[in-house]
Formats: C-alpha cells, sequence, structure tokens
C-alpha cells in the first residue's frame, strides 16, 4: 500500500477489506539477509563487525541498502519512528497526551526483554509527576502492536500447557529504534539479543510465547502446528551459575522437543541433549 494514506496498520485494513485479502506479515532485516545484501555489492564480510553493526542499529533496509555514515543511519532511524510510529500511532488513535504516549514508548524500550506490569509503569510515571489509569497503558500497548512497532508476548506455564495473563513481555519490531531513543543496545546486549531472537523467530513461522517451569522461566516457546521447540537467551556462559540458570529450565523440561541455549560463545556446551549454539551461526542458519 503506497501513497499519502498508506498506514502501519494491519486492523485497519481488516475493517475495510474484511474477506478480500491475504495478510502476509514483512518484518525489516534479518541478519542473514543483511549479510546477503552485502554479499550481492562485492564486500568481503567480518560476520562479527556485521553483527556489531546490526546489534546497534536494526534491520530497517536503508541503512544497508545505502552507504550513510552512522550519523545519518541513526538521522533515518528517528525520521522513521518520529513520523510513522508516533504519526500512525497518535493520528489513528486519536491520543491526546503525546508527551504520555512518548514516555510508554521510552519505557517499554528500556525494559524490552522484563516482564511487563502496568504498576511498574504506573510508578515510573508517577515519579515524573505524571498519572495515567492502567486501562489507558494497556491502550497505548495496543495501539503499538496495531501499528507493528512492538510485541506484547504471552507467557504460558509449560506443564499446565496454560496461558498465564500476568507478566507478559514486550519486544520490538525493530531495535534500532531503541538505540536512537533510548540508546545503549550495546550495553543492555542481553536484552538486544533476547529481542533479536525474538524476531528470528517470528520470521521462521513460529508463533512465540514466554514459557514457565515452576518458577524458573524458558525464554521462548516457539509453535509450529503440533511442532515445539524452546529457547533459551544469554550474552555469554562465563560462570557454573549461568550455565545452571539457562540449561536447568531446560532439563525439567519432560518432552522430546528440541531444546537449544544460544549465546555469543565459540564454544560448545551442549548437555543432555539441549544444544549450545553461537546465536550468529543460529541467525545465518536455516
Amino acid at each position: 500500500i503506497t501513497g499519502s494514506n498508506a498506514k502501519l496498520l494491519s486492523g485497519e485494513l481488516a475493517t475495510h477489506l474484511g474477506g478480500r485479502y491475504v495478510e502476509f506479515s514483512i518484518y525489516p532485516f534479518s541478519f542473514a539477509e543483511v549479510c546477503e545484501i552485502k554479499r550481492d555489492k562485492g564486500l568481503d564480510i567480518d560476520t562479527q563487525k556485521v553483527f556489531q553493526t546490526y546489534l546497534r542499529m536494526g534491520g530497517m533496509p536503508f541503512i544497508y541498502e545505502s552507504d550513510i555514515d552512522e550519523s545519518s543511519q541513526k538521522k533515518y532511524l528517528s525520521d522513521i519512528y518520529d513520523s510513522v510510529g508516533l504519526k500512525d500511532i497518535v493520528g489513528s488513535n486519536s491520543v491526546r497526551n503525546i508527551d504520555i504516549l512518548q514516555r510508554i514508548l521510552l519505557f517499554l524500550m528500556a525494559n524490552i526483554g522484563n516482564p511487563f506490569s502496568s504498576s511498574a509503569v504506573i510508578k515510573f510515571l508517577k515519579n515524573e509527576k505524571r498519572s495515567i489509569s492502567q486501562e489507558t497503558i494497556y491502550n497505548y500497548i495496543n495501539y503499538c502492536e496495531a501499528a507493528c512497532f512492538a510485541h506484547l508476548v504471552v507467557r504460558e506455564d509449560i506443564v499446565g500447557k496454560q496461558i498465564l495473563k500476568f507478566q507478559e513481555k514486550i519486544y520490538l519490531t525493530d531495535h534500532g529504534f531503541r538505540e536512537v531513543v533510548y540508546g545503549n543496545n550495546e550495553r543492555d546486549i542481553q536484552q538486544i539479543l533476547e529481542n533479536i531472537v525474538y524476531l528470528e523467530l517470528l520470521r521462521r513461522g513460529y508463533e512465540v510465547r514466554i514459557g514457565k517451569v515452576s518458577t524458573r522461566e524458558v525464554d521462548f516457546i516457539a509453535i509450529k502446528g503440533n511442532q515445539r521447540e524452546y529457547y533459551q537467551v544469554s550474552y555469554i556462559l562465563a560462570e557454573e551459575t549461568t550455565i545452571e540458570r539457562e540449561f536447568s529450565p531446560l532439563e525439567s523440561i519432560t518432552d522430546n522437543f528440541p531444546k537449544y541455549v544460544l549465546t555469543m560463545d565459540a564454544f560448545d556446551r551442549s548437555r543432555n541433549g539441549i544444544k549450545h549454539v553461537n546465536i550468529v551461526d543460529f541467525l545465518l542458519g536455516e
């Protein structure tokens, strides 16, 4: 859809085109697509260096299709965030308090990959001498989801196979927006790696949920038909406590579906049928 009336809001399209369309989800470039673009240009690829850029700047196409410096890349992302993201959210939903919306967006970006709580948002805004109702918070999050800006991911009790109506997590459709609005993607690498893996699983056609096993958490349950895969995401397995934290929840799951621990480590710590895979290798694999 092109032209001045183009919208990001899939809900509006469904209303106007009910029964007369097929919807395809188009995501920003994956890391594999970024590498493919560079190869098509005849460039020698330093995979780790390209990933470092991808970690900061995300996968919006113009960054990789044009030879522009980092300052211009950030300006490009900032313009998209201001003119497309905010404009669609505000204009399509008649949002009056834009300042509150921007503060909520900032809070969501700072806390991607963390359990979401409306009370935490209310407390955050109260500290900034702002007030908002729980209903309005969830309305704003729904607006962000409809504008293809963010995803609120539900939690599942793996043993009981029940969806839990609390402590969902927020992820962004493109983590590059976080770098230009909030910053610190490299510093908060654990959160960004989770965001990257979440979007990659969506690209591969999975429904994705957060997992809970007793009091422990599984980062992602990837579901396709009757098949499941379980994923833990961590920066590095530097200490034995970290290894146990990532592997033990998967070891407590009694089914025989594939289980993975994804990290930036260069060595393999696979154990008890759980595969340990480098994140870059995972992103470049099928």
